[in-house]
């Protein structure tokens, strides 16, 4: 039995468009039991693990032209950040497709 001085933490809880589908779907009795669901978690934790790996920065070791790192230290001090975190940006951009570089 709660105690009259406890209040329920849903009372006034406000759901977005998603969660509230998901709170209709549940009333509803739209979702269905898996049968396998202990190995669907791990699979599921797996696969979030591989993700954190991904995502996880790791530093490397770089040699650059002393003129270059002090533009790029300029550049970097120009817009308020590390320049660390501008070589990220712009290897990032590469490795994705957004920046090209003419290599010869």
């Amino acid at each position: 039995m709660k105690s009259s001085n406890t209040t329920d933490p849903f009372l006034h809880l406000s759901l977005d468009e998603e969660e509230q589908r998901l709170e209709t779907a549940l009333e509803k009795g739209e979702f269905e039991e898996v049968a396998n669901l202990n190995k669907i978690k791990k699979q599921v934790e797996a696969a979030a693990k591989h993700h954190r790996q991904l995502n996880t920065a790791r530093p490397i070791t770089l040699r650059i032209n002393q003129l270059d790192l002090i533009k790029i230290k300029a550049k970097a001090k120009h817009n308020n950040m590390p320049y660390q975190t501008l070589l990220g940006a712009v290897l990032h951009d590469f490795a994705e497709d957004k920046k090209e570089i003419k290599l010869k």
